[in-house]
This record gives structure tokens, sequence and C-alpha cells, in this order.
């Protein structure tokens, strides 16, 4: 019951995704996460990958033990590697709003970049509706119009737009 409350006064959190880019900004506070969006693993002690850097500075391996991933780095599709992008995208909103532990859950729009050339697959549109919740999302809306302006967002517009285009999909 109380998490309902606290969802209803809940961030807005518009993350744009391009091949090279993940964008992610509180439409509250104006804090942004912008950065490449790699994530570095390495092989701890005992032989198991753990996460060792996410952005700019995960960008190279630098020994053979290491691995640098792009999630949205694929020729037919934005997002290639769920699981990784997922751990960049919860990141991002850990850094600009903390812990949700007493917080509102935000709620996310989605807004890939580049290669949406006819618009989403419904598996594509899923996949990216599942990256937000998995990242912590209370509500997610998946858009691919022009860029918005961050300070005049209008959730309940976008909601009615992305059920529009959800069901012309069916």
């Amino acid at each position: 019951m109380l998490r309902k409350i606290l969802n209803k006064f809940s961030p807005i959190i518009y993350v744009q995704i391009w091949e090279n880019r993940i964008r992610v900004v509180d439409t509250k506070t104006g804090k942004e996460f912008d950065e490449k969006p790699y994530l570095l693993t390495r092989e701890n002690s005992k032989g198991v990958k753990v996460i060792a850097a996410i952005g700019n500075n995960a960008e190279h391996a630098i020994s053979s033990n290491e691995e640098s991933i792009n999630p949205f780095s694929h020729p037919r599709f934005l997002l290639n590697n769920f699981f990784v992008a997922e751990k960049i995208l919860q990141h991002a909103i850990y850094t600009l709003i903390g812990k949700f532990s007493l917080r509102p859950a935000p709620t996310i729009v989605i807004h890939p970049m580049e290669k949406i050339e006819g618009g989403l697959s419904q598996i594509e549109d899923r996949a990216f509706r599942e990256l937000a919740l998995g990242a912590g999302a209370y509500d997610v809306v998946v858009y691919t119009g022009s860029p918005l302006c961050i300070k005049s967002i209008d959730i309940e517009n976008l909601k009615k737009l992305d059920d529009t285009v959800s069901a012309a999909s069916i």
C-alpha cells in the first residue's frame, strides 16, 4: 500500500539509446547520465566474471581476463545483450536517483534513437519494456518519435500514444 502511494510521486526518467551512447535524464532534477554504453567484466581469482566498470571507463579491455561489452551493438537491432543492457540502465538510474528502498520507483520513457526504420517489432517493444522494468521502473512507455523536451514531458499523452501504437501492431 505504501509503495502504491509513493509511486504516485515517482520521478520520470527519459532514456535515449543509440548504438554508441546512452543518455538517461531525471526530468524533475535535470540530472543526466550521458556515456558510452559499455560494461567491462573481469574474472576474479575464483574464475567468476564480475562487473569491473560501466560507461566510458569500460570501453576498452586492458588485460586478457577482461571483456568489454556494448549491449546495443548489433547489425539489425538496437538491443543485442539484454542482461548487460539492464545492468547499464540500473547503474545509470542508481547514479541519478539512488536506490529505491523508500523512494518511489521511476516511470521510464525508453526512446530508441536509431535502427527503428519501419517501427519496432512486438519483440523489440517488449524487450525495451522488460529492460526498463528490470532496471526498477514502476511504469514504462516506449516512444519512437522525435526527441522530447525533458521539461515538458507529458507522461499521460505519451501513454495514450504508446497504447495506440501497441494496439495497432497486434
